[in-house]
């Protein structure tokens, strides 16, 4: 809503008050005075003050109410009361039949001083909505834009994980290298045309988790014991795209090396819209060597969780006797 318009249905609610203000005692005063004056003079005066309402609340105070121009404000206030009760006065006093008293005298001059002091309210009120509407809208674009940074980050750093892997297997010219630049290429392809949509389905999400993890088990052979459990049984579910694959990403960097027994348990089961995915990994926390991008990934995927789904999942981290587990509840679309 921009300045100084309305929004289609608060016209209608105008409409219905000028309506109502002025249909209601034109019904009752029809062909009658009011407190001796013209009903005439009701309807004319009501419009005309109806006209100043919206010129102070669309013009004089945006205007002129501030730290500068204050004093000028009051001042056209002052002139507009002080003009209107002359005027008034004036157009009365041209029906010769017409008479003053005191009762209508307070009818001529006091009306317009509530009429200024509505529009005052209304303006207030209009601009506290307008902000916090002008607020609500900020922050949304503040949100799209830190989760679009977010997004942008995923890509670079799990290419960046995978290459390297790629570079592991062609020192040692692994007959697996082919096998497992053919999966990287449908991951990147992923990536590329899918990942920058708002929502995917769940189960091309799965899909890409599959990849992955063939493409790691190619890398590892026997080395790495790992479990994988999945069951969707609510296939039309959306979820937000490379969500989960960072944390699986996670366990196969860490849980890898020197660890003896290396283990990594991946369970995935969507029921009923709920999504409840667990990864377990053992770890040698004396061979652990962190660089300064170590962890790039998990924060990318706190940061989205939090900005996406709100008070819609449950993220719990646990680091005991060397397991590391990611358990997280989340609520899909």
């Amino acid at each position: 809503m921009k300045p100084g318009q309305l929004t289609v249905s608060s016209k209608w609610v105008h409409a219905a008050v000028w309506i109502l203000l002025l249909g209601v005692p034109g019904i009752i005063l029809w062909d009658q005075t009011f407190f001796g004056l013209p009903v005439q003079f009701y309807f004319i005066t009501t419009l005309y003050h109806i006209g100043l309402f919206y010129l102070n609340a669309f013009y004089l105070y945006p205007k002129l109410l501030n730290r500068r121009t204050w004093w000028l404000y009051l001042i056209c206030l002052l002139a507009i009361v002080v003009f209107s009760g002359f005027a008034k006065v004036f157009f009365l006093q041209l029906d010769p039949n017409f008479h003053f008293t005191p009762v209508n005298r307070r009818v001529i001059f006091f009306p317009i001083v509530p009429f200024l002091f509505a529009s005052i309210i209304f303006r207030l009120v209009y601009d506290r909505i307008r902000f916090e509407r002008m607020e609500k809208e900020a922050r949304a674009q503040r949100l799209d834009a830190e989760l679009k940074l977010l997004r942008s980050q995923v890509s670079p750093h799990f290419l960046f994980n995978m290459l390297t892997n790629m570079v592991s297997l062609a020192r040692v010219q692994s007959p697996l290298l082919e096998p497992s630049l053919i999966s990287l290429s449908e991951l990147l392809r992923y990536m590329l045309y899918e990942s920058n949509e708002e929502k995917i389905s769940i189960g091309r999400e799965i899909e890409q988790i599959e990849n992955y993890i063939s493409l790691q088990q190619l890398r590892f052979g026997e080395d790495v014991k790992i479990t994988v459990h999945i069951q969707n049984e609510y296939p039309e579910g959306m979820i937000e795209p490379m969500l989960l694959v960072p944390f699986i990403e996670n366990a196969f960097k860490h849980g890898i090396g020197m660890v003896r027994d290396p283990f990594i348990k991946i369970s995935l089961i969507v029921k009923e819209q709920l999504l409840t995915f667990t990864v377990e990994n053992n770890y040698d926390a004396a061979n652990q060597s962190k660089d300064r991008h170590s962890g790039i990934g998990l924060s990318n995927v706190k940061n989205r969780l939090a900005l996406l789904y709100a008070n819609n999942y449950q993220l719990n981290i646990s680091d005991h006797d060397g397991i590391y587990a990611v358990h997280l509840k989340c609520k899909l679309l």
